[in-house]
């Protein structure tokens, strides 16, 4: 159930600055971003160098599992990438922020 990161950096485009995590969320399962650079230094080493700098902190609860992951905005399409080396999409409208 995890969403294809396309880790073209061509592709990539800045990803929306906000000051509070957000979250998208369908059932149970669900993916928290934040603004704060990607520190997961296996999810790093998946990507393309200049893609490292643009990727920002996410975490997921999928199926009861937690993951690490990491994301990067293009468009209107969040792109997470998870240390375990799945890949997904969630469409921005999907995400509102948390409390």
């Amino acid at each position: 159930m995890k969403f294809v990161l396309l880790c073209s950096a061509a592709l990539l485009a800045a990803a929306p600055a906000f000051a509070e995590e957000v979250v998208a969320s369908n059932g149970q399962d669900s993916v928290h971003l934040s603004d704060g650079q990607c520190s997961s230094q296996k999810i790093l080493e998946q990507v393309e160098p200049t893609v490292r700098e643009q990727l920002k902190d996410a975490k997921a609860q999928i199926s009861g599992q937690q993951f690490q992951a990491c994301w990067v905005a293009d468009g209107q399409i969040v792109h997470l990438v998870y240390e375990d080396g799945d890949e997904g999409m969630v469409p921005m409208t999907e995400f509102h922020k948390v409390g």
